[in-house]
This record gives C-alpha cells, structure tokens and sequence, in this order.
C-alpha cells in the first residue's frame, strides 16, 4: 500500500492533569507506517500543552468554542481549511460533537471528512437516557436520574441509597455521601456545565474501562480492555493495564453490533463480585488513554483515519495483555514568542 498524504485537524490538545485525546491520538496516527500526515491542532486555549510540544502538531491554530455560535465556529474551521486543506477533522470533547455532526454533510461538501456516529447515537447513549439505552439493548445499567433544581434532591432518598455518583452532562463525576453532598456537587457541575446533572446509583465493584472502534456497519474494527491502576482527583486514570477480559469483549461487541456505532468510543463498566458487568457510561470518541492501546498492538487512531479516507481496515482481534501506561509531568520549556503568535496571530 502506497502511503497516504492527508491533512488531519484535531482538537483535545489540553494535555493535562484533565487530559484531551488529542496527543496520545496523534501519537497513534504518526507511527503508522501506510499514512504521510500534516497534523492541523484545533485549541480553544493559547496554554494547552498539545500546541507546543515537540513533533505532535505541524501547525496549531486556536478556535472559538462551540457555544459561540455554529455560524461563528464553522466560519473560523473553513478559514483554516482554506489554509491547510484540510481533509480529516477529529474532534475528541463531548462538548464539541454535536456541532460537527450538524455540520457533516456541509463539512464534506468542502471536502472536509469526518467519522462520527449519528445524532440518535449520540442521543441515545447520553448519561440521563443510559437507563433507557440499557432496557432497549439488553445491558444492565445502574439506575439515575436527572435532576435540574436543588428542590429534586430532597425527593433522592425515596430511590436511592447513598452514596450516589453526580455527574455532570459531559463531564465530572462524584460521589455524594448525602444530600449536603450533593447539593455540593450540584452547584459545581452547574456553573461549569450547565443542566441537567444526572444522579447515578453506585455500583460496588472493579471499574474497568474499554476504548474501541466501529466502523458503521455493527463490525467492530478493534477493542482493548484496561483496569485503573491510579485514578486522579478529577477520576482520570493516571495509570492502567491492559487485562483479558472475554465478557467485556463480548459485551463490547454485542454493543457495537446491535447500534453500528460509528466511530470511536469508551465504555466505562463495573465488574462485580459475583461476575455481573453493569454499563455506567459510554464516551463518545477515543478517550485520553488510547495510546495505551496503540502500545498493546492495536492503532485504533490510524486505523480510524483509514476508516475516515474509505480504506480497507481489517477488524484487530488480539492485543497484549499485561501492557501497562504511567502518566507523568514533564517541564517543557517554550519562548515567550510562541505565546505571543499563537495569542496575537491564532496560529503558531
């Protein structure tokens, strides 16, 4: 196979102690030995460390947020496509998917690809419609509920046990011990992501974590399973392993069989004592520890790009076991000119 040239735009350049995709899906996509990539970063902030890092981005340019608009969002993306040429974007926040699957069809009539699930997929799987997702293909799920005023959490006790999981629409999660707790947690996820929170019951068990590929057809293209090893205050895994885990593959399969999910995704299961694998959520794109997977054998970020180009990928069935990935913080040293391009300029 001759290698391709393709022009890649990615966001989820935040990698930090709350981690984007972006990096560690670069990582994957530049060791692949079948593509020749120009890599175009998307950030929203002149300090995420993606845009300075040595050999990730070929060029970085900042973006609005989506909540600023869909005209104002686009306009900026095909500034910067009329730069780059850009024939692939990725975009890896939860926050962001909404607008890039809206604005699918107009993105490939500028010959801009993408690889994203449906809307109704991306509905469907939402934390506050899980309860649903799970009695409609067959998965257990915990119970929970949503709730959008202070006045809801006095009704909790009626249905749940304490302690709870309170977890923002996008992102956060925690735990909750009583109803002052809550309370808490409420307030923060509000200010920071808006309504409605979502209330979950607390499953006691192993959480264990699966980042996988499907290609639209109900195939799925490739899935390796890991186990938290450490987990920081914001719940991010900051080191794992990878495990052998056939119902949890199974499991894996059968979800991406009975929706034909396109496009990448996490699940977040807990294994109980006795065996029973309860769904508590599913991330909708490549999840920060995705490299972990490249290093086990399988490139899912290249081979999502394939995907994206219309190539052949054949479906990635083994993967190393007993792989393991450690975080850590390393001081990389920049000039100030750097700051002032991207801030001045909005590229760099």
């Amino acid at each position: 196979m001759s290698r391709q040239n393709i022009h890649i735009a990615v966001t989820g350049l935040n990698n930090t102690d709350n981690p984007g995709p972006g990096v560690p899906l670069i990582r994957g996509i530049r060791e692949s030995a079948d593509l020749n990539v120009r890599i175009i970063g998307l950030a929203y902030e002149n300090l995420e460390p993606g845009i300075y890092m040595p050999e990730i981005t070929d060029k970085s340019y900042l973006i609005p947020y989506p909540s600023s608009g869909t005209k104002v969002f686009l306009n900026r993306i095909m500034e910067i496509h009329e730069q780059e040429r850009i024939d692939l974007i990725i975009p890896n926040f939860d926050a962001e998917l909404y607008t890039f699957i809206k604005s699918e069809k107009l993105l490939a009539q500028q010959g801009v690809r993408t690889f994203l699930p449906t809307l109704e997929q991306l509905e469907e799987r939402s934390k506050a419609l899980l309860p649903a997702f799970g009695k409609k293909y067959g998965f257990k799920v915990p119970d929970s509920r949503e709730i959008v005023n202070t006045q809801d959490i006095a009704n909790l006790e009626d249905d749940f046990d304490y302690p709870v999981l309170v977890k923002g629409k996008f992102y956060d999660a925690y735990f909750a011990y009583n109803e002052e707790q809550v309370t808490s947690h409420f307030n923060k996820i509000v200010s920071k992501w808006g309504l409605p929170v979502i209330v979950q019951e607390y499953i006691k068990g192993t959480e264990v974590n699966v980042v996988a590929l499907g290609d639209g057809t109900g195939r799925t293209v490739g899935a390796v399973s890991m186990r938290k090893q450490y987990i920081t205050d914001k719940g991010k895994a900051w080191g794992g392993i990878t495990i052998d885990d056939p119902r949890m593959m199974e499991i894996t399969r059968d979800l991406i069989g009975k929706t034909k999910w396109r496009g990448g995704m996490e699940l977040e299961m807990i294994r109980t004592s006795s065996s029973e694998y309860y769904l508590i959520e599913i991330n909708p794109r490549i999840p920060a520890w995705v490299y972990l997977a490249v290093g086990a054998g399988q490139n899912l970020p290249e081979a999502m790009v394939k995907l994206a180009m219309g190539l052949d990928v054949p479906s990635m069935e083994k993967y190393q076991t007993g792989k393991m990935f450690i975080r850590y913080s390393w001081d990389m040293l920049g000039d100030i000119s750097q700051f002032e391009k991207i801030t001045m300029n909005g590229e760099l």
